[in-house]
């Protein structure tokens, strides 16, 4: 099992938004890491932490799982959709997306402030390449904010 960390602002898409539908289809990434990270690398059942970014007081806020093999986007081809790709068309498509489920909320959400000063989480990505929208997190990084989150 992979180890995940995926951001949303919370007033576009929280983890009470993600508790309400279940499911949900991540849609809209325009990096290409993270597409290689979606297409590539998540697997079903993979664990996600779920991160309320570009707000007040940023948090991991919930668990999410990956809920499905990746596929295409479609929101590319959509030309009224905000993530709209010129580009990408449905013969070749250029951006992946999974389906992510709701696990449950954090007891206690762990701030990035509190992950920062953390010394065994220096080195995690969201400290050192914190615009990335999915970053893998190691075993031992996600024990660590289970244990700060009281979970």
């Amino acid at each position: 099992m992979n180890y995940w960390l995926m951001k949303s602002e919370p007033d576009e898409f929280s983890i009470d938004d993600l508790q309400h539908v279940g499911t949900e289809p991540w849609t809209g990434i325009r990096n290409y890491q993270a597409r290689n990270y979606m297409r590539d690398s998540m697997q079903i059942g993979d664990q996600i932490l779920f991160y309320h970014s570009s707000c007040k007081v940023p948090v991991v806020a919930g668990i999410a799982e990956v809920a499905s093999a990746p596929y295409t986007d479609f929101s590319a081809f959509n030309a009224n959709s905000r993530y709209f790709d010129p580009k990408s068309s449905p013969d070749n498509p250029r951006w992946q997306l999974v389906d992510i489920r709701f696990v449950s909320r954090l007891p206690k959400p762990v701030t990035l402030k509190q992950i920062k000063a953390h010394p065994q989480l220096t080195d995690m990505a969201l400290v050192n390449h914190s615009r990335q929208s999915i970053q893998p997190v190691t075993a031992q990084q996600w024990q660590q904010i289970m244990t700060m989150a009281g979970a």
